[in-house]
């Protein structure tokens, strides 16, 4: 669980929702003041949400980014449907990263667009990036075949100008963090969010892999208020992705290799995913590789400010 430093959104910032053909999803919007090098769309992690960005809407809005972080369908206050099971799927939730970008081009004016997952966040914008090259690549085969001979058209270009996959893996957590999400995904369905969050708090404060800094009491109640605004079948079906998610770096790379750039970026330790197993990853990719000094699983929270300077770094 990332912990945002502060929830006070800067002079740049503000909420909105993201009306897209899949529905409407709450999000944090920085706009830039003056010229607009480019768009980003910021995607967080299991059990997470917008306000995990909070701190990189400032310096990546005043670099010349217009920003937009959001929360997944089924967290905090985009909500989701509390009996349909595959609207958490991967897939769907890749569907939904995929809708949210032709929304934001449809806005105009923004340049191109960066997209960035955190964690479960990575291997959601994952699946919506070997999902759009998929089509793309059947859409050129089909072309082909339609021109009965004549050179066929290039399928069509990715949306996205670069990717970012912050403190995320090639395949399942690991098998410590693990055990911890299979735990909630066996007590979700017979125990209450509030019972949880009492439960959670104490093993937190017993595990040194996961200490963090200790929160203001705004930063704590949102804390709260943010995991019982949790759609519970949200959290099974994420939680079951990420104990068992399939490894699809081979088919990535053959994206990026074909022309998308990439960066797999990390704190110094990592409890979801060791970082030895994310530089690992970044080679397999063939990605540019930063690791955030003096952070954890969460370098956007901990470390903002080195943080956005090697995503202006990668976004060029």
């Amino acid at each position: 669980m990332s912990t945002p430093p502060f929830l006070t959104l800067p002079p740049s910032a503000r909420a909105l929702r993201v009306v897209t053909a899949r529905g409407q999803f709450a999000a944090l919007r920085a706009e830039p003041v003056g010229t607009v090098r480019g768009s980003a769309l910021l995607v967080p992690g299991f059990t997470g949400s917008k306000e995990d960005f909070i701190a990189l809407l400032e310096p990546l809005a005043s670099a010349g980014y217009r920003v937009t972080a959001v929360d997944q369908r089924g967290q905090y206050e985009t909500g989701g449907p509390h009996d349909d099971p595959a609207a958490y799927a991967v897939a769907a939730l890749g569907a939904d990263v995929r809708a949210l970008t032709e929304a934001l081009a449809a806005e105009g004016g923004t340049g191109p667009l960066h997209l960035l997952g955190h964690s479960l966040g990575g291997q959601v914008v994952r699946e919506a990036v070997l999902a759009a090259a998929s089509e793309a690549a059947a859409s050129e085969v089909a072309a082909s075949e339609v021109a009965a001979g004549s050179t066929a058209p290039g399928g069509a270009p990715l949306p996205w100008a670069s990717l970012t996959l912050m403190s995320t893996g090639p395949g399942p957590i690991d098998p410590a963090e693990a055990e911890r999400t299979r735990l909630l995904v066996e007590v979700l369905p017979t125990m209450g969010l509030e019972e949880i969050w009492q439960v959670m708090q104490q093993m937190e404060k017993a595990d040194e892999k996961r200490a963090r800094r200790v929160p203001s009491p705004e930063v704590a109640a949102f804390l709260h208020r943010r995991w019982l605004a949790n759609v519970p079948q949200a959290l099974i079906a994420t939680g079951g992705h990420l104990v068992a998610a399939p490894d699809r770096v081979t088919e990535l790379a053959d994206v990026i290799t074909a022309g998308l750039p990439a960066l797999v970026l990390s704190g110094v330790q990592d409890y979801a995913w060791p970082v030895p197993e994310q530089t690992a990853m970044a080679e397999r990719l063939g990605a540019h590789r930063v690791v955030v000094a003096d952070a954890g699983h969460s370098p956007n929270a901990e470390q903002p400010a080195a943080t956005a300077e090697a995503l202006l770094a990668h976004w060029g």
